[in-house]
């Protein structure tokens, strides 16, 4: 007899019989997070000739809801078997690869499909040499184009309101009354319009901001497609960077884009400006960005991501006035897991019926 178990609402594990799967062709399915017990239920709806190995006993408890990662954990010997016996048997992995198991070749060895709670997996996938594999890899893409964008225009509203004065005045007790500026009328720049970058553009446009943006590949299309003004590709990315009010760099992590964003590009930008990363710390040249904001050049920076996370307590960043540092948490919501179970089932039938998956990494382009 086979369990599923799962935690109620008291914190106590459920164990639910799931032994009415069908067994003409059982697929085993590994779940690496914690998951609620109606999403399991959605993955069992979706295909009963699942057998789901998934023990929230052996997996590091959530430090927030919907973390898939989960703090510091230490498995017991006996709980360190029964993980690798079902990683050994897994066909489909759904969450991330366990930090102490990534060689997939000796503990996932029957894996063909991976799907993944995050968007940006390409530069891992290709440092942890799994690009040679033939594995395929789905990702999140899509699912927090919302979050990222409500945070990218929450951020640009904070400067342009001035809420840091705001702030201050408020510690000291102090009415004094002052003006403001407007989004209206203000240009954004988008490094990278995927979902969340058009998603992004699309807002801006609500508030009357003219939207200039760039993408890889720009033949043939058209900039109202991709909710902008103005289309850019990336060599001509100094158009953007002179122009640009506010900077949002959502673009993927790949050869081309890691240090993209240097002390030349940095001094490029509109004196004044904000720059606002919610792609990966190392799109940006970290050491030389401080020493800009440090120089006045720059109006302001929002970060979502740094060079090494967390971010280290002697960073100057944490002192600047003119910057907000948000923990890599601007796309996560309390509705993520329901999102990711959706592009989970979708692809679960998808898996079945021979279709082509919803959110493949291309393992060349890494995205």
């Amino acid at each position: 007899m086979f369990y599923m178990s799962s935690i109620n609402e008291n914190g106590s594990k459920v164990l639910s019989d799931v032994t009415s799967f069908r067994s003409t062709r059982m697929t085993k399915l590994f779940i690496s997070f914690h998951i609620a017990q109606e999403l399991l239920d959605r993955i069992k709806l979706a295909d009963p000739d699942l057998e789901i190995m998934y023990d929230p006993s052996l997996l590091p408890k959530p430090r927030y809801k919907n973390d898939q990662h989960g703090g510091p954990f230490q498995r017991t010997p006996e709980q360190e078997e029964k993980m690798q016996g079902m990683m050994a048997e897994a066909e489909i992995l759904f969450g991330y690869v366990p930090a102490d198991y990534r060689d997939l070749g000796k503990w996932f060895p029957k894996l063909r499909w991976n799907q993944s709670p995050s968007a940006g997996i390409g530069w891992g996938v290709k440092r942890f040499g799994w690009t040679e594999t033939d594995i395929d890899f789905t990702t999140a893409s899509g699912m927090h184009a919302t979050p990222l964008a409500e945070f990218c225009i929450m951020s640009m509203l904070m400067f342009v309101k001035d809420y840091f004065l705001m702030a201050r005045q408020k510690t000291k007790h102090v009415w004094q009354r002052t003006s403001a500026l407007e989004l209206r009328g203000k240009t954004l720049g988008v490094i990278g319009l995927g979902s969340v970058g058009r998603e992004t553009a699309r807002l801006a446009q609500c508030f009357g901001m003219n939207v200039i943006g760039t993408k890889r590949h720009v033949e043939g299309v058209d900039p109202i497609s991709v909710n902008v003004d103005e289309l850019f590709a990336f060599d001509n990315l100094d158009s953007v960077l002179a122009r640009s009010d506010f900077l949002v760099l959502i673009c993927p992590e790949t050869d081309e884009t890691r240090g993209m964003i240097g002390r030349d590009e940095l001094d490029k930008m509109k004196k004044g400006a904000v720059l606002i990363n919610i792609a990966r710390g190392s799109i940006v040249d970290e050491p030389e960005l401080i020493k800009v904001l440090q120089s006045g050049h720059l109006g302001g920076v929002v970060v979502d991501v740094a060079a090494k996370e967390p971010l280290p307590p002697e960073s100057p960043l944490w002192d600047m006035p003119n910057v907000i540092i948000s923990p890599h948490s601007a796309s996560t919501v309390e509705e993520e897991n329901e999102k990711l179970t959706e592009i989970f089932v979708d692809n679960i039938h998808r898996y079945r019926e021979g279709r082509p998956f919803r959110n493949l990494l291309d393992k060349k382009a890494l995205y």
